[in-house]
């Protein structure tokens, strides 16, 4: 039951920040940079293209060139590939 619960927190959290970057009340930037415990298992793709102006195709395309899998969760980064991710979405 307890792990039932943590993941509806962790799902309720990732919800919450979501609607935050569809929002504009955070950016997808400080998300990778520092992301919070909710999204360590979340796919990059999902988190990208929750933030405005970034549809399934010009986040899939943002991947490709930083050479990031669609599958990739946010914990699962390299530096490397982090440091690359924000310098395209910053840029």
């Amino acid at each position: 039951m307890d792990a039932l619960r943590r993941a509806n927190d962790v799902r309720a959290e990732r919800a919450r920040l979501k609607e935050c970057l569809r929002n504009g009340e955070v950016g997808i930037s400080e998300v990778l940079q520092d992301p919070p415990e909710c999204v360590y298992t979340a796919k990059v793709l999902d988190l990208v293209m929750a933030a405005p102006k970034y549809g399934r195709v010009k986040a899939n395309r943002l991947l490709e060139r930083c050479r990031v899998s669609s599958s990739k969760t946010v914990n699962g980064l390299t530096p490397r590939q982090r440091k690359e991710l924000l310098d395209m979405l910053s840029g």
